[in-house]
C-alpha cells in the first residue's frame, strides 16, 4: 500500500539562479495540458499499486504558479481518483508572489492542510540577488492571508549564508519569522548547485564560502529557534510540538514514496525509478498511456543501509546503533571528539556536531 505521495509542479514566474531542482518558466499554454498529464499519470500508477495516502507534497518549482481554477482541477482530480480518507498532512509549496485569497481557499476546500511558504529572507536586498520575485512586505501579507484562509500548519522557508548577508541581517530575519509565530521553519544553508548561475559565479571566484561563518549563522539559528520554543528535529528544520513534517519523517525513515510529475522519484521495495526531466515529453508520455518513467535501478541492502544512515543521522532520534556496527573506531572517535553520543539504542549528534553533520555522515558510510 502507497502511503506517501509527491507531486513534481516545475513551473516558476522566474528562475532563481540558486535553485538545483528541475523546473522552468510558466508557459501557460501548456499548463493545463500538465494538469492533465498529471492526473493521467496518477492513473497509471493506480493499474501497478494501491493507493492510500497518509502525507502528500506538491513542490517545485512553484506549486501556486498554476491558476486557481488547475489546482482545483488537480485536487478533485486526486479526490476522484483515490482514497483521501487517511491523509493526515497534504502540504502546498508556496511562493509569497503566487498567492491569493481565492487560491488558498481552494486549497483548503479540497484538504490541503499545510503550505510551505518560500520567504528565505526578509531583507529586500537579499530577495534581489536570490532572484524573487516578491518583497519581504509581500511575503508578510501572504503569510497573514494564508492564516486568514484557515491554515494552521504553515512552514516558513529561511535560507542563510547567502552572498554578503550579515550575522545582523540573519537574526532580523529570524526575529521576524519567530514573530509571525509559523508551527515550523526550516533553515538551508546556501549550498552552490552545479547547473545553476550562483555555482558559475561561485567558481569565478565572485561568491565566497566560509565554514566559520556558515558554523555562526547555524547556530543562531538553533539558539534563537529554540529559545523560541521550536524543536530542531532535522538539521534544517524547527517545529513547535506536534508539527514536525510528517510526509518528511517519512522520507527520512526510508518509506517507501511514490513520485508524480517530471522528474519525480519514486521508491518503492528496492526498486527506485525518475520521471522523464522534462515535462513537454512527460506530457506527451502520459497523456499517450505511455509511462514517464526515464530511468530505473535495483537497490541493494548495502544501498538502503547507507541512505538509512546519512538521513537517519540528521534527524532528533539519529542511527540505529546497530547499524554503525562495522564502525566502532569511527563512532568512538566521534563520541571523543564531542560529536556523537549515545541516546538509549541510537547514535545522535551533539549539538557541535549538527554543524558538521555532513562530514560525520561521510566517515560512516
Amino acid at each position: 500500500m502507497i502511503r506517501h505521495i509527491y507531486v513534481h509542479i516545475p513551473f516558476c514566474a522566474r528562475i532563481c539562479p540558486y535553485c538545483a531542482f528541475y523546473k522552468d518558466l510558466l508557459d501557460r499554454s501548456q499548463t493545463w495540458r500538465f494538469c492533465e498529464a498529471v492526473l493521467r499519470d496518477l492513473d497509471l500508477q493506480r493499474a501497478h499499486f494501491a493507493i492510500s495516502p497518509s502525507t502528500i507534497y506538491f513542490g517545485g518549482g512553484t506549486p501556486t504558479a498554476l491558476m486557481t481554477a488547475q489546482l482545483e482541477f488537480l485536487l478533485e482530480g486526486f479526490r476522484r481518483r483515490i482514497d483521501l480518507s487517511s491523509v493526515e498532512e497534504w502540504t502546498m509549496e508556496a511562493n509569497p508572489g503566487s498567492v491569493s485569497a481565492r487560491k488558498a481557499a481552494v486549497l483548503k476546500k479540497f484538504g490541503v492542510n499545510r503550505i510551505s511558504l518560500g520567504v528565505q529572507s526578509w531583507d529586500d536586498e537579499l530577495l534581489k540577488l536570490l532572484g524573487r520575485e516578491h518583497s519581504a512586505q509581500q511575503a508578510e501579507q501572504s503569510f497573514h492571508l494564508l492564516r486568514a484562509a484557515g491554515f494552521s500548519n504553515i512552514n516558513i522557508d529561511l535560507m542563510f549564508s547567502l552572498p554578503g548577508q550579515t550575522i545582523k541581517q540573519w537574526r532580523l530575519t529570524l526575529e521576524k519569522t519567530i514573530a509571525l509565530q509559523p508551527e515550523h521553519i526550516s533553515a538551508y544553508c546556501l549550498t552552490y548547485e552545479e547547473d545553476t548561475e550562483f555555482f558559475l559565479r561561485h567558481a569565478r571566484g565572485e561568491f565566497r564560502q566560509d565554514a566559520d561563518m556558515d558554523a555562526d549563522f547555524f547556530e543562531m539559528a538553533m539558539s534563537m529557534l529554540e529559545d523560541a520554543g521550536y524543536e530542531h528535529y532535522e538539521i534544517s528544520n524547527y517545529a513547535r510540538s506536534g508539527f514536525s513534517s510528517v510526509h518528511n519523517r517519512a522520507y527520512w525513515l526510508g518509506k517507501d514514496y511514490l513520485g508524480i510529475g517530471p522528474s519525480a522519484v519514486s521508491t518503492i521495495g528496492m526498486q527506485r525509478w525518475q520521471s522523464v526531466c522534462d515535462y513537454r515529453t512527460y506530457i506527451e508520455r502520459a497523456l499517450s498511456g505511455k509511462t514517464p518513467r526515464a530511468s530505473s535501478e535495483n537497490l541493494t541492502r548495502e544501498m538502503k543501509r547507507t541512505e538509512r544512515i546519512a538521513l537517519s543521522l540528521r534527524t532528533r532520534d539519529g542511527v540505529c546503533a546497530s547499524d554503525l556496527r562495522h564502525f566502532a573506531q569511527q563512532t568512538n572517535d566521534f563520541i571523543a571528539l564531542g560529536l556523537l553520543q549515545k541516546s538509549k539504542d541510537n547514535f545522535v549528534l551533539t549539538r557541535k556536531g549538527k554543524a558538521v553533520a555532513d562530514s560525520v555522515a561521510e566517515a560512516l558510510l
